[in-house]
């Protein structure tokens, strides 16, 4: 290996320059439940091996400007750190480099610079590259490799430590794949372009007029910049609630920190962290994609400024990750391929569920789903939040209300039906003498540590411990008490709350000395322990303050105290936004072990590579017009971050949202992934039988959601394999079309199925933008969209109408439907085939995933499941419609059939028809079959259909019986009828 060498003179920062911010907050008056903390408002702004390396000297970049810079600022930015000096690279073991940087000039606001980093650049896949940055001299906290596997850098080594900075290497390019990397050695900074088309994807070259500073590396304090162009359209860095929709703003706040934090506060950092964004560029009206993640659990501020963006660190190291796309969807599934796939769910969890925190007693949940059923409103699984339990203790249950027997009575009269029943498990275990699973967890010495005893904090149960599970000890503990809790009730499936984790106290607090605590009277979320506030430790009070509830609250404040240890000495302030993705480790763990099934458990709390183990719905919302249209935003990030059983509390948890609001948010929530009510202790109830408005439009709604379980549950397998999203925003599937990239008021579900629902008050018809092509609607299909260009058509919606339209070239599996999914699973099937209305000339396709849902993982080849791919196409002169199977089996086993195909957008009928199935034409009775044509009607003016010509029609072909396990080809002759 060659380098030229050119050496460079230091460069030193300009002037600080300081900036000012405005904050204002001010206490919700409504009552929390899993919020537990005086919420604030904010007014604040495929690897290949590398056998050759060559790195180049591309001088070129320093002259011509290769690398773009960030628009000037008008005024000296303030700078912190004096940069770094590359002076050594070389071809690492695994094929990657392996470089040293020395600090320029250490300064020593935030502290002290890190005088050595070890610079890592890999080729991990054609399109996945990683540049990872730490301390060459001592090992600081990264994710743990055995909570998110992955490949691990060299050893840093220090043989080159101190190294004479004499011919320091000044730029170079290291290509593999669709990714180059390159850098400049003083003050070192790098740049990721894209070989295809020569774009600079991320670049963090900063200079005096930059707002931002060269690479900044101390214990406590990390930065890092790129700039952007004007026209990049950003998305992801969550959880967060964001106003204006999926696209990030410039200039607001994301801060990353997991916090107990009701998700009505917009642009603060909730209960989720996900340092990740996707950038999507049109290019010449072509689209490019590219994601961007930084893999660190430490609190952070990431500053948006339009043209760049700055990652400002508490801790840790700069481990990027880039994924080279280059179609949005192609950014999932690589990132998912790195993170872990979205687990597989039960086919039952797409079914609609009803939750309540105040369930007093058993015989209330009974009237609500005996209601359920009276109302003719679907229903699967009904939950209980902590009402079930005895003093609010995790794996308990309260004699009076929740007496054992009655309660496994119930569960067996519903299991019998299909149904599920899903209960609440916060991590905090509370301090009892007579408790068994804090007894046990004592002695198993499972608990978060404080100058070696448990840290004590208080949620629920009063005062509590929180178990460690980074402690391997901690996660075989879980697990017995998981059993044990099983054998009690056999739950199907867990929530796991609070996990952010959530403190009604900060500090350090010890049991109060004659008074009871907590009193039993008041809100049960006043802290009531004596406690003190610790920042005598530079954990808990760090230089640089992240902007924590948009406040600067500390980092401590409502949660673990931040220098409290877990296993191995690992501080809660590097591992604290990973404490509900290691609880979800453990819960899948512990499910899984008891009888060998699917689990389902949804968490509040994630962090990236959770969605490996758990769904998650958005946190405490509220009953508002604003809350529904937020609902949709959220929902598609959690997408983006690689957790697609997402959804909200429908009609809001608190406090009770108005009739009409109620109607449109089942409406909307009838096509979330994740499909929930949920509503607040405080709340009056809003079961959605308690209107009849409400009841009338969620018997519509979920009677469609529930024809669609076979594609939904189709879209889970897409997921588990591809890391596909469920719901994902419009321009997913029309990357090109610029004026979608802001579009947060409608969705798809997979590829082709648009949902745009209301969601304004008093309005009974909707603005829907429809990219260009044939859109059918979903609930009558002779009505149909056609749309030579994208366009903003006005739809009719009356208060129970929400319009779901099928794109053309589609095939769409649906089902009879029905009151439960165990049910609809065995209704046969109506195959709706879609081409672009009058096609004379068309292609379209779609599939069929099916399976035995109580086996743990969603595969093909084990006997218990069945694939199907359909496809059709139209000529001139013939229509056909064929099946492709694979795993035939389980579809044949269980008797599947297809009972009827629905053809839009046809020319027309008539002439010969012919079928067979596995290449016999004589299985089925042909005379048995009926046809039916209907003219479509075009609901816009685009195309005036009036011409014979121009005739489009809608065939239906009943009487069918085709096995879903057997390959058929069906054909018909065109003609005019």
């Amino acid at each position: 290996m060659i380098f030229n060498i050119l050496p460079l003179s230091y460069h030193y920062c300009p002037k600080p320059f300081p900036s000012f911010f405005l904050y204002i907050h001010l206490p919700l008056p409504f009552p929390h439940h899993h919020l537990k903390t005086p919420t604030m408002v904010s007014s604040s702004p495929a690897a290949v091996p590398i056998f050759y390396l060559t790195v180049f000297l591309v001088i070129s970049s320093c002259i011509t400007g290769t690398f773009s810079q960030a628009t000037p600022a008008t005024s000296p930015p303030t700078k912190i750190g004096n940069g770094y000096t590359l002076v050594s690279l070389q071809e690492s073991s695994d094929g990657g480099l392996v470089g040293r940087l020395q600090v320029n000039r250490r300064n020593y606001i935030y502290g002290a610079d890190i005088p050595f980093l070890q610079l890592y650049i890999k080729h991990e896949t054609d399109d996945r590259l990683r540049v990872h940055i730490s301390d060459a001299q001592q090992q600081r906290w990264e994710v743990p490799y055995d909570i998110l596997p992955r490949d691990k850098p060299p050893t840093p080594s220090t043989q080159t430590i101190g190294r004479s900075r004499q011919n320091p290497i000044t730029v170079s390019e290291f290509s593999g794949g669709e990714l180059i990397f390159s850098c400049i050695s003083n003050p070192f900074s790098f740049a990721v372009r894209r070989k295809s088309n020569g774009e600079t994807l991320f670049n963090s070259t900063s200079d005096q007029s930059a707002p931002y500073n060269s690479l900044v590396f101390k214990d406590q304090y990390l930065e890092i910049s790129t700039s952007l162009p004007k026209d990049a359209s950003l998305y992801g860095l969550g959880e967060n609630t964001q106003p204006h929709g999926i696209k990030l703003n410039p200039n607001e706040p994301y801060t990353l920190w997991t916090t107990d934090q009701s998700a009505i506060n917009l642009n603060m950092d909730l209960y989720g962290s996900h340092p990740v964004y996707m950038d999507l560029r049109n290019v010449g009206g072509e689209a490019y994609a590219h994601g961007v993640l930084l893999l660190n659990s430490n609190g952070m501020d990431v500053l948006y400024r339009g043209n760049s963006l700055t990652y400002k660190v508490i801790g840790g190291i700069f481990d990027f990750y880039f994924f080279s796309g280059p179609s949005p969807l192609a950014v999932v599934d690589q990132y998912t391929q790195l993170i872990g796939r979205p687990a597989p769910m039960p086919y039952w969890s797409l079914g609609f569920h009803q939750c309540r925190w105040g369930y007093h007693n058993l015989s209330v949940v009974e009237d609500v789903v005996e209601n359920y059923h009276r109302a003719n409103i679907p229903l699967d699984v009904i939950w209980n939040d902590d009402d079930h339990m005895d003093a609010h203790k995790d794996f308990t249950l309260n004699p009076n209300a929740y007496p054992q027997p009655k309660l496994l009575d119930f569960l067996q009269r519903i299991h019998a039906r299909g149904m599920k029943y899903i209960v609440i498990i916060d991590p905090g275990i509370g301090v009892n003498t007579s408790y068994g699973t804090y007894q046990r967890g004592l002695a198993k010495d499972v608990f978060i540590k404080y100058d070696g005893k448990p840290y004590l904090a208080q949620v629920w149960p009063g005062a509590v411990n929180f178990p460690d599970f980074l402690n391997p000890a901690t996660v075989s503990w879980w697990g017995d008490e998981v059993r044990r809790f099983h054998e009690l009730v056999p739950v199907d499936g867990l929530w796991i709350d609070m996990n952010e984790a959530s403190n009604f106290c900060s500090g350090l607090c010890t049991l109060p000395q004659g008074k009871q605590c907590p009193t039993g009277t008041g809100p049960g979320w006043v802290c009531c322990l004596d406690c003190k506030n610790i920042t005598k430790t530079k954990w808990d009070d760090p230089p640089y303050k992240i902007n924590a509830s948009g406040t600067h609250v500390p980092i401590g404040y409502k949660t673990i105290a931040t220098s409290a240890v877990h296993y191995n000495g690992v501080r809660e302030y590097d591992a604290h936004s990973m404490y509900g993705f290691t609880h979800a480790i453990a819960t899948h763990k512990a499910l899984q072990a008891l009888q060998g099934k699917r689990p389902f458990i949804l968490s509040r709390s994630t962090f990236v590579g959770s969605g490996r183990y758990t769904a998650h719905w958005t946190g405490d919302n509220q009953g508002t017009w604003n809350d529904l249209k937020y609902s949709i935003h959220t929902m598609l990030n959690f997408g983006l971050f690689g957790i697609p059983m997402v959804g909200s509390d429908i009609c809001g948890f608190y406090p009770q949202p108005t009739e009409e609001l109620c109607n449109r948010w089942i409406e909307l929530g009838a096509f979330y992934p994740f499909s929930r009510d949920h509503a607040n202790y405080y709340s009056p109830r809003q079961e959605l039988y308690q209107w009849e408005t409400v009841a009338e439009s969620a018997r519509n709604a979920l009677g469609m959601r529930y024809k669609l379980l076979p594609y939904l549950y189709t879209l889970t397998y897409e997921a588990h394999t591809t890391g596909a999203p469920i719901a994902r925003p419009v321009f997913f599937s029309f990357p090109n079309i610029q004026e979608l990239y802001g579009l947060s008021t409608q969705f798809l579900l997979g590829e082709n199925l648009m949902v745009s629902p209301v969601l304004d008050q008093g309005q009974t018809n909707v603005s829907a933008v429809f990219p260009p092509g044939t859109w059918y609607n979903l609930f009558d299909l002779s009505q149909a969209i056609i749309s030579k260009e994208t366009q903003t058509v006005t739809l009719d919606a009356p208060l129970h109408v929400i319009n779901v339209h099928l794109y053309q070239n589609t095939i769409l599996p649906l089902q009879r439907g029905g009151l439960i999914s165990k049910e609809a699973k065995t209704t046969p099937f109506t195959l709706i085939v879609t081409f672009p209305a009058g096609a004379t000339e068309a292609r379209a396709k779609g599939k069929l995933y099916l399976d035995d849902d109580e086996l743990p993982d969603m595969s093909l080849g084990n006997g218990q499941s069945t694939y199907v791919e359909f496809y059709a196409s139209a000529s001139k002169e013939n229509v056909k419609v064929w099946s492709d199977v694979t795993d035939s089996n389980y579809a044949l086993d269980k008797g599947f059939v297809i009972e009827k195909v629905t053809v839009v957008g046809l020319a027309g009928i008539g002439g010969q028809f012919a079928i067979d199935v596995d290449g016999n034409s004589g299985i089925l009775d042909v005379s048995k079959f009926k046809m039916v044509e209907t003219e479509h009607k075009f609901l816009n003016e685009m195309k005036k259909v009036g011409e014979e010509e121009n005739k489009s029609v809608m065939v239906e072909i009943g009487g069918l019986a085709l096995p879903v396990g057997r390959q058929f080809t069906m054909s018909w002759t065109l003609g005019i009828s």
